[in-house]
């Protein structure tokens, strides 16, 4: 586990070239016998979501621990964002596992007979998840291009949601800041995008230092909150040798604590006739976004990040939804 532990930092390492330079040297530990090659496992996953939405892996990353997996394929599908495509691409030229781009955004369904429904978006009516699939690598500045305005709508209503928490959080001796806190833990300066969870995710690691590590910090949720935490999550928030707390506690504030800050989204989602339009003009394939089982997910509503399974590396990250 330690072993696989250090690759993953070498391969999330700030600069793209250097975590290109550390698939290259694992890739050539495997070449000398001296790292196993994985079996195929014939899976194919093509919805995975890197660090320039949310995620613990970058692009780089992802394609590593997919092929670790065994799958065949595997797919980048990122929220709102493109900006890990072509690292995506190389990396599984690199390694020789055969690659998809894609993107993810919610769409707007007001105009169509779906108006007023539930989807599949948790949090609000007449919206969708969608997936643009099989994007050509000539189109990536097309789609980015595209993408670009929806993302500045984003952020508009991302500061409202900050302030909506600082309301709630001030009269408990803490706030966040959207420019200091929130955005250095994005991609957001290289393209890509910022969600919900790094809000909350900001607050996780503000609410650690504040009330520290274990049953302090399980009292604050539970008593002055008042958000209802399991007891599996309790336990896990208990143990202050956790070492993939932060998640956890992202976890916890994302089941509880979301209605209380979520704004609905509006001018950040495309109708959904762009969004065909758009799939249509650059011979992408428009579909929709099932959001299945997340429950084991590292991107999904459980975020523990177990980077070992039964002495196997897990796939990488594929919840969807935010």
């Amino acid at each position: 586990m330690l072993r696989l532990a250090t690759q993953l930092v070498g391969l999330n390492q700030t600069d793209r070239q250097m975590r290109l330079e550390s698939l290259r040297e694992l890739i050539a530990e495997m070449e000398r016998g001296e790292l196993n090659r994985p079996a195929p496992g014939g899976a194919v996953n093509n919805h995975i979501h890197t660090f320039y939405s949310f995620s613990p892996y970058s692009p780089t990353a992802a394609v590593w621990t997919a092929y670790r997996s065994g799958l065949e394929t595997a797919g980048i599908m990122d929220h709102d964002t493109i900006a890990g495509a072509r690292e995506f691409i190389e990396a599984g030229w690199l390694i020789g596992l055969a690659t998809t781009i894609g993107m993810e955004v919610r769409v707007d369904m007001s105009g169509t007979p779906l108006k007023g429904r539930r989807i599949n978006h948790p949090d609000q009516i007449s919206s969708a998840y969608v997936a643009l699939h099989g994007i050509p690598h000539t189109r990536i500045d097309r789609v980015a291009e595209f993408i670009s305005p929806f993302q500045e709508k984003r952020n508009e209503r991302n500061r409202r949601m900050v302030d909506r928490l600082n309301d709630l959080l001030q009269p408990k001796g803490f706030t966040i800041d959207f420019d200091r806190d929130v955005e250095p833990l994005s991609r957001a300066a290289e393209g890509g995008s910022i969600t919900e969870r790094h809000l909350l995710f900001a607050v996780a690691r503000k609410m650690t230092v504040q009330y520290g590590r274990g049953s302090d910090l399980v009292d604050f949720l539970r008593d002055d909150l008042g958000l209802g935490i399991s007891g599996r999550v309790g336990d896990y928030l208990a143990d202050e040798r956790n070492p993939h707390y932060e998640y956890d506690l992202l976890g916890a504030l994302k089941s509880d604590l979301a209605p209380a800050f979520y704004i609905d989204a509006d001018e950040e989602m495309p109708d959904v006739r762009v969004f065909i339009d758009l799939a249509n003009e650059v011979g992408a394939i428009a579909a929709y976004a099932y959001l299945g089982d997340v429950g084991v997910s590292v991107t999904g509503d459980d975020l523990r990040l177990r980077l070992v399974q039964h002495e196997k590396v897990r796939p990488a990250g594929c919840g969807a939804g935010e």
